[in-house]
């Protein structure tokens, strides 16, 4: 069950058109809905993402916290996720992202975010990096 904080971002994302304020304005936002691994109930989430060519970039920060957030475990146990950005909504894929593609998305993604320097530093887990891709 998402958190009302999260409940009251995805509300005014959809009501807006994908534009939100408070923590989140000016940021490039995302709803990412998904399969979750133990419930199999949908799941919506909003994360911030930076475009990269065709596909999404999304980091698994979970705020640095010492685990990963809930929506990359559903990822890896049922890839298929729909994504809402704008008002425009789609089925996508996710590829996980290593090495050095890894860190310089990482590092694209503290230039225009620079919390995301921060949760990196509070945890002393490697942070997963996901590109989301359009399914055909």
């Amino acid at each position: 069950m998402p958190s009302e904080f999260n409940e009251k971002v995805i509300e005014e994302f959809r009501a807006n058109g994908g534009r939100v304020g408070g923590y989140f304005e000016g940021s490039k936002l995302l709803l990412l809905t998904t399969t979750g691994a133990k419930s199999g109930n949908r799941v919506t989430t909003p994360v911030m993402y930076l475009p990269d060519g065709d596909r999404m970039v999304i980091i698994a920060s979970n705020a640095g916290a010492d685990n990963h957030p809930a929506w990359y475990h559903n990822l890896l146990a049922n890839p298929d996720a729909t994504v809402e950005v704008g008002t425009e909504s789609f089925e996508a894929k996710p590829e996980h992202i290593e090495g050095e593609e890894r860190d310089r998305l990482y590092a694209a993604m503290v230039a225009v975010a620079p919390g995301f320097a921060e949760y990196e530093a509070k945890t002393s887990r490697r942070i997963p990096v996901v590109a989301l891709h359009r399914a055909a």
